[in-house]
């Protein structure tokens, strides 16, 4: 790209951008900054980005700093807008490796704050197989009001979910002005264990980022310490010849699935990580969730469905210590190879051994919140092709239920709202699948509305669609065969009785063979939302969200 008399006019253009002729005998490594005005998540991220520059310099590099788009899911939840979200991460992953792949870079630092962009990032390392680092924003701090009397932390999900409880009467428009307005008070990720801190944790986990880089506050000295780290690093992994696909393995996949279920995790979990592996050419399923979750507990209380928040987790000593516990306990491969040039085991072979004492935010293994697996790989005749449940114990394991069916979700929200919904209902939200909405729209909105009508033990929720990280209770998502192709739930009418089973892991709808065949030779599919641009071009290529919604399977 810059070697030799015929490479003069691209040494000439970056003369101009702060070249000098030393630069040109150097590593040219990438740093893809995430930063935009658009989500507190990820309005720092510019300056990481600076740090992790000066990181690759020190090191013997050239730094060359680069953008890519990011949306925000807390922005968009609930509008025609969210469509977009995971359809985002197709087209980050696709910028990263346009601008590496383009300017020939010989490595690169990735830089993300929400939870969409963080897998983009690792997809994008994974086809190019340059040596690369992923650093992560960093966790908001909590927000602080009080209400009714009582000082509580906040973070958006109290937002959601003050929405439910305004529309109940519970809140008065002063309070819920008051939960909105200090909720949020600054830069970094939402702080519970939602979407991007899970997924930090599981690039943590993975091996592709520094160890600790998932549990740190995005405000914070350690932050800009891991930044300046990883531009480092770049480097080093050069010198041994390290490369994504030397550290994204299969046995380091199944490192990232345990720590998501220690955690409690989110469910968008699943369909990134299955994504990711495509990416990496690394043979995952939905399936493997499942066999992990069957030896492996929660025992992280960390919200939605627990007491704290991440920042309390970073208080304690962060990811680490449970990363040393889970390896003792013999749940993790600690072979695996990490951007440390080292293995997993290496790593942690002088970490704390435990948490300290008086903590109750990470449980002992022998006394877990949930023995097994929050998240439950479901089947039935209601999901041939498989279904992603989030199922604490906490909202029990098992609901039978009349369906209330909705095309939309516009079209339940505004049921929820107006008390239209009853005890004993499962909610079913179909037509919101990666093709069908498109783009596999985030129910953070119902769910929370379900929570703030006091209706989280009582009513069921099921979609095509997807979670959010936030959400809670008794919800199905990742329906397939999605309504826009045919499935199951595109079926449903009105009163059709549903069973949720999170220990057998069933989802059946009670109708017979028959009648679901009859109602089949009846159906037709609906016309797509979308016939242009970026939504239409990933719903014709999207794969199933049991495929992880990949757009370049089967090019």
């Amino acid at each position: 790209m810059l070697d030799g008399p015929d490479r003069a006019p691209s040494r000439g253009m970056l003369y101009a951008v702060g070249f000098e002729k030393e630069d040109f005998s150097k590593p040219q490594i990438g740093i893809a900054s995430t930063w935009s005005q658009v989500t507190p998540c990820n309005i720092h991220i510019d300056r990481l980005a600076k740090e992790s520059a000066k990181g690759a310099d020190a090191a013997g590099g050239k730094s060359v700093i680069f953008n890519t788009i990011t949306i925000s899911d807390g922005i968009s939840m609930g509008t025609e807008g969210m469509k977009y979200s995971l359809v985002s991460r197709e087209v980050i992953a696709d910028s990263i490796e346009t601008v590496v792949g383009c300017e020939g870079m010989d490595g690169f630092v990735a830089i993300g704050g929400c939870d969409k962009n963080m897998p983009a990032c690792l997809i994008a390392m994974a086809r190019m197989n340059r040596p690369a680092v992923f650093v992560y924003g960093g966790t908001i701090l909590p927000g602080c009001a009080t209400i009714k009397g009582e000082k509580k932390d906040l973070d958006i999900v109290s937002i959601f979910e003050a929405v439910g409880k305004h529309a109940s009467g519970e809140y008065s428009d002063e309070e819920l002005e008051t939960v909105e307005s200090c909720a949020i008070p600054g830069e970094g990720s939402c702080g519970g264990m939602y979407t991007a801190n899970t997924m930090a944790s599981a690039i943590e986990a993975l091996g592709m980022s520094l160890p600790n880089s998932s549990a740190q506050a995005a405000v914070s000295d350690d932050k800009m310490r891991d930044c300046f780290d990883a531009g480092a690093a770049v480097l080093h992994l050069m010198d041994r010849g390290i490369k994504p696909r030397d550290i994204m393995t299969r046995r380091a996949f199944e490192n990232a699935i345990t720590v998501v279920i220690a955690l409690g995790g989110s469910t968008n979990a699943v369909l990134h990580l299955l994504a990711m592996a495509h990416a990496a050419e690394v043979e995952l399923t939905i399936d493997d969730f499942t066999e992990i979750g069957k030896r492996v507990p929660v025992v992280a209380d960390l919200k939605p469905s627990g007491r704290y928040s991440v920042a309390d987790l970073v208080k304690i000593g962060g990811t680490v210590p449970l990363l040393r516990i889970l390896l003792e306990a013999g749940w993790l491969h600690g072979d695996c190879l990490t951007v440390t040039g080292k293995t997993l085991a290496e790593n942690l072979a002088n970490s704390p051994l435990s948490y300290p004492e008086g903590q109750d935010i990470i449980r002992p293994l022998d006394q877990p919140i949930k023995k097994d697996s929050h998240l439950r790989i479901l089947y039935g005749n209601l999901a041939p092709g498989g279904a992603v449940a989030k199922i604490t114990g906490k909202e029990g394991e098992s609901f039978t239920g009349a369906a209330r069916v909705f095309d939309s979700e516009g079209d339940a929200m505004q049921e929820i709202l107006n008390g239209g919904i009853k005890d004993g209902d499962v909610i079913v939200i179909r037509r919101e699948g990666p093709k069908g909405g498109p783009g596999m729209r985030e129910m953070l909105g119902p769910t929370s509305a379900i929570m703030g009508r006091g209706l989280g033990k009582t009513v069921a929720l099921i979609t095509d669609g997807r979670f959010s990280g936030g959400s809670h209770g008794f919800v199905v998502g990742h329906i397939t065969p999605e309504a826009f192709d045919g499935g199951p739930i595109g079926l449903l009418v009105d009163g059709d009785t549903i069973t949720i089973d999170a220990v057998n892991n069933t989802i059946s709808v009670d109708l017979d063979d028959a009648t679901l065949q009859a109602r089949r030779d009846n159906w037709q599919q609906p016309a797509p939302h979308y016939t242009r641009g970026v939504l239409a071009k990933f719903a014709k290529l999207t794969t199933s969200a049991s495929e992880g919604a990949v757009t370049d399977k089967y090019l």
